[in-house]
């Protein structure tokens, strides 16, 4: 998902991302705004028991740039 994409879904949980936030951080801020594990970029072993996670390509990519 790209940063436009993940800007507007933060715009409905009531998240501004200002320039200097990251990927990573927006997500972990729509995560916890759901009452979700901010689990992003966590899958380090690219295994992840949340099969209906729509941040789960995002998270197995960032976890591997980690």
């Amino acid at each position: 998902m790209n940063l436009k994409e993940i800007d507007a879904i933060a715009r409905t949980y009531g998240i501004r991302a200002n320039g200097d936030i990251s990927k990573i951080q927006l997500i972990k801020s729509i995560q916890i705004s759901q009452r979700n594990f901010p689990c992003i970029a966590t899958a380090y072993a690219g295994e992840c028991d949340q099969m209906a996670c729509c941040w789960r390509e995002d998270c197995f990519d960032a976890a591997r740039e980690t």
